[in-house]
């Protein structure tokens, strides 16, 4: 299928990248290999306004003071064995002056090898600006090697890798050092390269290794910090009065049936058990570490601002303006379409052409004829409003599935003696691996549907397509997850009614209530089974297994298909054939988002589960090997981007940072009794301790009061029962308004509120507090800018005023130098000629060198 190949669009626009496009099966794959030479990297660069290194030699960057020197010597030597070892690519202390590339101004830059003055990923990063600008007449106008791909034109386009990464002997390439130094399980302990990184992959995936590194790094502190809270939990189980009176046989409350008819009376003492476990993260301890946990939050986004900040001055980023960016993007095959098919709509096909040449010459001319206004896509968002309410729905709709399947599964088993004890611990751990379960489903069909919907949508540029993309994705994959957990944070036992006046769900079925000791041991329970869940099966199965089967699948493919099992051994040593047969880059979507929503779990609940950082940390540490191992071992090789920061995904992670401080407030108020110990100990306590705590927060029921049918069966209680007991602030049977709320309900609500607003304020005070006394861009980096600019000043007068020496040299001399002038433009721009060995496939290969 070769009649769609149409470089001849490109001008001598010959690139160091392999796209391959398919063939009948017979005739195997053709791969064609394009070669740039020196003026077209020259012009590119000069239009990207990519920054080289001058002349001048690298300057030192100093230390701001003796202390600080001293500090950072000694932090360098302790931790020299935990660095990979790589070459230095931009070391701390000395920095190349760079300035963007112009043609005019070749004297400036330090040319000694025009083959290696840009390294791969630049030399990449241009091949896919001209590609993706490029465009085809002999296909319908199409703009760019995404349109072909879309049309099946190409197969896929890609830049190679450098060589293997397992290759035997001591020949080493930047694939391999990255593979032995970092994409291994066995250099866990190790920094990570990120220079070698980005200068492999690229700015955009080097930024995100380097967030991961800095996240993952700040789960040490929250870890232990989360360790000794549920440490302290443990040493001060014993003396925990609540849980003491709840364990002692004989106080002898007897609490009301907890369904009807099945249910018998039962005794509190019953319930030690989980009164005790309940101490563990019921707990003082856990109120500080929400605070702490929340200005973790905001040090950590504060710190990779400042990192982020440092390596865009290492990398050369701190130059990048919208406007430059907005010149790199170029518009979407399926943008490009949608337009074609609009204005063949209006008029005859001449404007088609009109279209091709426009689009060729300036994509950003406003022009309405060449845009979609609202009309044309409000069928797209009514689409995309009613199917996300529809699944936001559908994920409610679950959740509430679940909930009758706990007070259903609950009321059978109470029906039968021998299951009756285990009621509780059975509904609880299987209602969790259901939602378990269906959140790992719904994961998947989400990322899905919100792919299609963005689609509908035809954003013009890439970028677009990928900030309304991962909002989608993040929408519906936090209420996917998180769902169930706010049900049990803040709804469940909520709505229970009382005894006599029970709340059901179908006439036949009561609601559900908290344990003895109320919602956060489950609530503990839920959010551990599928944090833990989440990562393991998604790590395990999804991120590792997947791919494992995918290559599997190919690999029995190719070889059964006719024609392909001989052109692949022929072939088999050529880096473009090796290439193909990995799995081809989709994007850093998928690897974000899995870290957005564990971090979610860190910070939204915390308050109830303090391990949840530790169980992070040792996800983490196999994270970043894992995503390593794939981008090296796996994937084949991306296009280098360059970008200046992390884009939507700072803002999102902003977002959850100020939600998980309302969460926590809520779940300490709401879901903990930490509020009402409170409200006791120091309002309502003879002696100002908790004893007659447990009491105090139990109302009376009179049995007689009963509806007729639901009153116990066959009751095993040796005396007969008149009062019995439920958790609830409730005035007693013998008051003049029985069963109202009491004095004491009130007065806890209006503390519980207090200390969410109290709670909430004091923490967004100390957050920007913690904001602004860190400052954005470090000290260092601030006077380094400015040093730069005053060298580069100096740097330029040098330069201009050598070369006004040359021109008041003597005539026979500064002929001489004209000719040796004339004679390097000549050779420079000159086309290069080299031709890499290996560039014929087997079944069929062009090589171009313009």
């Amino acid at each position: 299928m070769c009649r769609g190949l149409c470089w001849s669009g490109l001008k001598e626009e010959v690139v160091d990248m392999v796209s391959t496009f398919g063939e009948s099966k017979s005739q195997g794959s053709i791969f064609v290999r394009i070669h740039a030479p020196w003026q077209v990297l020259a012009r590119e660069a000069e239009f990207l306004k990519i920054k080289v290194p001058t002349k001048k030699k690298m300057y030192e960057i100093k230390s701001e003071g003796c202390i600080a020197k001293k500090f950072n010597e000694i932090l360098q030597k302790l931790s020299s064995p935990l660095k990979p070892r790589v070459p230095e690519h931009s070391n701390n202390k000395m920095k190349n002056l760079s300035y963007p590339f112009s043609r005019e101004k070749m004297y400036l830059y330090n040319i000694q090898d025009k083959d290696t003055f840009f390294d791969n990923a630049t030399r990449s990063r241009i091949v896919h600006e001209i590609l993706k600008r490029t465009a085809c007449s002999r296909a319908n106008n199409t703009m760019g090697i995404n349109s072909l791909i879309a049309n099946n034109i190409y197969e896929a386009a890609y830049p190679l890798h450098d060589g293997e990464y397992d290759s035997p002997g001591d020949d080493m390439n930047d694939r391999k050092l990255l593979y032995q130094e970092w994409a291994r399980y066995g250099v866990f302990y190790k920094f990570q390269p990120i220079d070698l990184i980005r200068k492999y992959f690229g700015e955009k995936i080097g930024l995100y290794f380097a967030w991961l590194g800095l996240y993952t790094s700040f789960l040490i502190p929250s870890s232990v910090i989360g360790v000794i809270v549920f440490l302290y939990g443990c040493a001060t189980i014993e003396e925990d009065i609540p849980s003491k009176e709840m364990c002692d046989q004989q106080n002898a409350f007897t609490m009301c049936p907890l369904c009807d008819k099945s249910c018998d009376y039962w005794n509190l003492s019953s319930a030690c058990g989980t009164a005790r476990a309940s101490h563990l993260f019921d707990n003082p301890a856990t109120v500080f570490f929400s605070i702490f946990m929340a200005l973790w939050a905001t040090m950590f986004l504060e710190n990779w601002k400042r990192l982020q900040m440092r390596l865009g001055y290492f990398w050369d980023l701190t130059g990048i303006e919208e406007e430059e960016e907005r010149a790199q993007e170029h518009s979407r095959p399926e943008y490009e379409t949608k337009v074609r098919e609009k204005m063949l709509k209006q008029s005859d096909k001449s404007v088609v052409q009109k279209l091709g040449t426009n689009m060729t010459e300036s994509e950003d001319e406003d022009d309405d004829e060449d845009k979609l206004s609202w009309r044309d896509r409000f069928p797209g968002y009514l689409i995309n409003f009613v199917s996300i309410l529809f699944m936001i729905a559908l994920t409610f709709s679950i959740v509430f599935a679940v909930i009758v399947y706990r007070i259903t599964v609950a009321a059978a088993l109470s029906l039968n003696k021998d299951t009756r004890s285990n009621v509780r611990v059975t509904v609880t751990a299987t209602a969790v691996i259901i939602n378990l379960v269906v959140i790992l489903i719904l994961d998947e069909i989400y990322g899905a549907v919100a792919k299609w919907l963005t689609k509908i949508e035809v954003p013009k540029t890439e970028q677009t397509f990928e900030e309304r993309l991962i909002l989608k994705a993040f929408l519906l994959k936090f209420v996917n997850a998180y769902s169930p957990i706010f049900y049990v944070a803040f709804f469940k036992g909520r709505f229970v009614g009382r005894p006599g006046s029970y709340v059901y769900v179908f006439n036949d079925y009561r609601m559900e209530e908290c344990a003895p000791g109320g919602c956060l041991m489950e609530l503990c329970i839920q959010l551990s089974i599928i944090m833990l869940g989440k990562q393991l099966i998604q790590n395990n199965i999804f991120e590792i297994g997947v791919p494992k089967l995918k290559k599997l699948f190919r690999k029995l493919k190719d070889e059964t298909e006719p024609g392909e099992t001989d052109s692949a051994h022929s072939k088999h040593s050529e880096q473009w054939d090796r290439d193909y047969s990995l799995e081809p880059y989709t994007g850093l979507t998928p690897e974000y988002m899995e870290m957005i929503i564990q971090f979610g779990f860190v910070t939204l609940f915390v308050a109830s589960f303090p391990l949840a950082p530790v169980f992070a940390l040792l996800n983490n540490v196999i994270e970043v090997r894992l995503d390593a191992k794939k981008f090296v071992t796996e994937l084949r090789r991306p296009d280098a981007v360059r970008t200046k920061d992390i884009g939507i995904w700072f803002d999102i992670l902003s977002g959850i940072g100020k939600f998980s401080v309302i969460s926590n407030a809520f779940v300490i108020a709401v879901t903990s009794d930490f509020i009402p110990r409170l409200v006791y100990q120091y309002a309502y306590s003879h002696n100002g301790t908790l004893h007659g705590f447990v009491n105090h927060t139990l109302s009376f029921f009179n049995v007689s009061q009963l509806k007729e049918g639901t009153q116990p069966e066959n009751s095993q209680f040796d005396e007969e029962v008149q009062f019995c007991r439920f958790k609830d602030y409730r005035e007693p049977p013998w008051a003049p308004n029985p069963y109202e709320f009491s004095k004491q309900y009130w007065s806890v609500l209006s503390a519980r509120l207090a200390f969410v607003i109290i709670f909430q304020n004091l923490v967004m005070f100390l957050s920007v507090l913690v904001d602004w006394m860190i400052p954005d861009i470090p000290t260092d980096i601030s006077d380094q800018i400015k040093k730069e600019k005053g060298l580069l000043v100096d740097f330029f007068l040098k330069e201009e005023h050598e070369k006004l020496k040359l021109m008041d040299e003597p005539a026979p001399s500064r002929q001489g130098g004209a000719h040796h002038s004339r004679r390097s433009r000549a050779a420079s721009s000159a086309p290069s000629s080299r031709s890499q060995p290996g560039s014929i496939a087997s079944s069929g290969s062009q090589h171009t060198n313009v």
